[in-house]
């Protein structure tokens, strides 16, 4: 089987295990299907997700101009607590980011490789758990827009972390923890403005990720450095690829690269 196009971050179905796929522009791939199959991977030019020019990925599958540029990689992307659309004030495209920030959000607790706060829309609730890989996960609060949830993020990032170390989430070093408890803990340390949105009679998400083997070192593929690779797929985690050799492949991490796929 041959398949041929621009990588984006594979879209997920809930289920046990959960199923992932990857969506070209005519064609997709039941991911899930190829588990113990050898996938070849080509890469072959880049392709900015906006302007779709054949230049350098600068960040998020964008090229560098249009990542400075288009509103969707604002900054208040990764910061949540830099929104402003709840003040009527613009930063790139005021009306896009009316529509993305001023919606229901989010403020979670995620186990992948160790505990740590998050910020997601509330209908991308679990789809940005399984893009961490976390095993479990629970919801904090649930507020009216994406500002709330920033400040909520930041001052609970003092008592607990943010970031997911991908190597132990990747070699499946994990320890199952109690994320009520966790929970219950951080409740004093929210913000006023967004105490009255706090969550507490829901009770914790459990992922299954469909893994054969886990890798015991990992080896990370750069298509920058290494455009050829073939590999017996082992699983799949987050949005990684794992391969029989240690082999990860962060396909998210990839978005923007135009590839050639094939599975034998």
């Amino acid at each position: 089987m041959q398949y041929e196009g621009v990588l984006r971050k594979m879209q997920t179905e809930i289920a046990s295990p959960i199923q992932y796929y990857m969506v070209f522009k005519d064609d997709f791939l039941n991911v899930n299907q190829v588990l113990n199959k050898t996938l070849k991977i080509n890469f072959i030019k880049h392709q900015c997700l906006n302007c779709g020019n054949d230049r350098p990925i600068y960040r998020q599958g964008f090229c560098k101009s249009c990542f400075f540029e288009i509103p969707s990689a604002g900054d208040w992307i990764m910061r949540p607590e830099l929104s402003t659309a709840h003040l009527g004030k613009e930063d790139r495209d005021l009306e896009y980011e009316k529509k993305v920030q001023l919606q229901p959000h989010i403020v979670y607790l995620a186990n992948s490789s160790n505990i740590k706060v998050g910020v997601t829309r509330k209908t991308q609730v679990p789809t940005r758990w399984i893009d961490q890989g976390a095993h479990e996960a629970i919801e904090i609060v649930e507020v009216p827009n994406r500002y709330l949830a920033g400040i909520t993020e930041v001052a609970l990032k003092d008592h607990i972390g943010d970031k997911t170390n991908w190597r132990k989430m990747l070699t499946n070093a994990i320890e199952d923890e109690n994320l009520v408890e966790w929970r219950s803990k951080l409740k004093q340390y929210i913000p006023m403005e967004a105490q009255e949105y706090f969550l507490d009679n829901n009770g914790e998400t459990h992922l299954e990720f469909p893994v054969l083997q886990y890798p015991k070192t990992v080896k990370s593929l750069n298509l920058s450095k290494t455009p050829e690779f073939e590999g017996v797929l082992k699983g799949i985690k987050g949005q990684y690829l794992i391969f029989e050799d240690d082999t990860v492949f962060n396909v998210r991490g990839s978005e923007g690269y135009y590839v050639a796929l094939g599975i034998h």
